[in-house]
């Protein structure tokens, strides 16, 4: 991972909370490398949090919990479920966790396999089955959750129903051409179908889901009736209106 940050690739400012609408905001990060031992490709990050009640704060694939942004955090509520949605967006779970112990983490099946060792805090697993002795997710009056897996990860995708806010994490990345200086990755975003406003599941990930694409289709089909106003995501820009048509177009190649 590197914290270098490259402002005209980022969303500044960095580590700051941004309102969104009522109970949810998002937090855009620094960049990380990601990819083959190499080239290790730039990837801006964010990070959506969203409020239940008066205090209890949701943090979905977080971000560096630096001094300034945990002070603006505790003046919303209180971290009580930090959740790494996949295999990949674990980075800064451990840190958020020293600094929030009272909080509970939910991971993403895959990640112990991806840091190479065991998770040294406890956990709840975020899969199909629940990870809650209880049953259900603590979250399930007010969001809806949704793993989707492939051959590679699961995805657990989550729709705020208060807001119409569908929030993802690598399902669709969208990378603007303007933010790209990298020549490099200007012609990978291309080719990868991750570019806007063309946005779509990168083409190596779509890979993966050979043989379930049926599983896939559903998913989709699913994530559309819930009827989205808007869709976050981790990587590139967030679609803040027509999320539901953003779903259709973005998923076409499903019916190719």
């Amino acid at each position: 991972m590197n914290d270098r940050q490259d402002p005209p690739f980022t969303y500044p400012p960095l580590n700051r909370l941004k309102p969104v609408c009522e109970n949810l905001w998002i937090v855009d990060g620094p960049i990380i490398r990601f990819g083959m031992p190499w080239p290790k490709l730039p990837f801006p990050t964010r990070m959506t949090i969203v409020r239940s009640g008066k205090r209890d704060l949701f943090i979905h694939s977080p971000t560096p919990p630096t001094q300034e942004l945990r002070r603006e955090i505790e003046a919303i509520g209180e971290p009580r479920w930090i959740v790494a949605p996949n295999r990949i967006h674990h980075a800064w779970i451990g840190e958020w966790m020293k600094a929030f112990p009272q909080s509970e983490a939910y991971l993403a099946p895959g990640i112990e396999a991806q840091r190479g060792k065991p998770v040294d805090f406890p956990f709840h697993r975020l899969d199909r089955d629940g990870g809650c002795p209880q049953g259900g997710w603590p979250w399930d009056s007010w969001m809806d959750t949704l793993p989707i897996e492939s051959r590679y990860m699961t995805e657990v995708i989550f729709f705020h129903r208060p807001t119409a806010t569908l929030i993802v994490a690598d399902l669709i990345e969208n990378f603007e051409p303007k933010r790209l200086r990298n020549p490099v990755m200007r012609l990978l975003t291309r080719l990868g179908g991750v570019r806007d406003p063309h946005g779509s599941m990168p083409r190596d990930m779509r890979l993966t889901f050979a043989g379930r694409r049926a599983q896939l289709r559903a998913a989709i089909d699913k994530m559309i009736a819930w009827n989205p106003e808007r869709i976050i995501l981790a990587h590139g820009r967030w679609y803040d209106h027509d999320g539901a048509a953003e779903l259709r177009r973005a998923f076409r190649w499903l019916d190719e």
